[in-house]
């Protein structure tokens, strides 16, 4: 079933960032990614503007999108991310599907 890699951040420090998303297209290719939707436009319509880029990415299962997000290239990748100050990022995957009884 499939499930989707969702993101979003808020970018204090747009140099250091790109040194992780020149380098995240070809990980997420490896282990099945597709994204979805990667930067681009947007609108917050309830909740927080604190976010300025938003990234969803489809992958064959959740068990394959945890695989892609453990590894040690995405790790090693979004060491550059986590470095202080250069965002804020929340992250979630979701099995697609309707679990609601």
């Amino acid at each position: 079933m499939p499930a989707y890699w969702i993101a979003r951040a808020r970018i204090n420090d747009p140099v250091e960032y790109k040194k992780y998303t020149d380098r995240v297209p070809d990980i997420l290719k490896k282990y099945g990614g597709k994204p979805l939707a990667r930067g681009g436009r947007y609108q917050v319509m309830e909740g927080t503007d604190r976010f300025n880029r938003y990234a969803v990415v489809e992958f064959s299962s959740l068990e394959q999108a945890v695989t892609c997000h453990a590894s040690p290239e995405y790790q090693e990748a979004a060491a550059f991310r986590r470095a202080p100050g250069v965002s804020e990022v929340e992250q979630v995957i979701v099995e697609s599907g309707d679990a609601t009884p």
